[in-house]
C-alpha cells in the first residue's frame, strides 16, 4: 500500500484526532489509523466520508499518483532540470 502523508496533514490542518475524524465518519480510530497509515485501502462509502470531514476529494485514495507522490514527481523534475 502507499504511504498516506497528505491524509494526516489534512487532518492535523483541521486540528482533529484519529478518534475525532473516525468519530465524525462512522468508522472504528483503528480502521482510520490503518487507511491513514496506508495499510487498508477504504471503502468508497468510507472514502467519501473521510473526505467530507477532512474537506477532499475522495477519488484521492484511489488515484494511482496521490498528491504527495505529484509533489515528488515534481521535486524529482526540478532537481534533474537544475
Amino acid at each position: 500500500m502507499e504511504n498516506r502523508e497528505w491524509l494526516k496533514v489534512k487532518r492535523l490542518d483541521k486540528k482533529m484526532t484519529h478518534d475525532d475524524v473516525a468519530k465524525v465518519s462512522g468508522i472504528e480510530r483503528a480502521y482510520y489509523t490503518m487507511i491513514e497509515q496506508g495499510k487498508r485501502r477504504p471503502s468508497v462509502q468510507v472514502a467519501k466520508a473521510i473526505a467530507t470531514v477532512l474537506d477532499f476529494d475522495w477519488v484521492l485514495f484511489f488515484d494511482e499518483k496521490s498528491n504527495e507522490t505529484l509533489h515528488l514527481d515534481t521535486v524529482k523534475y526540478i532537481y534533474v532540470a537544475i
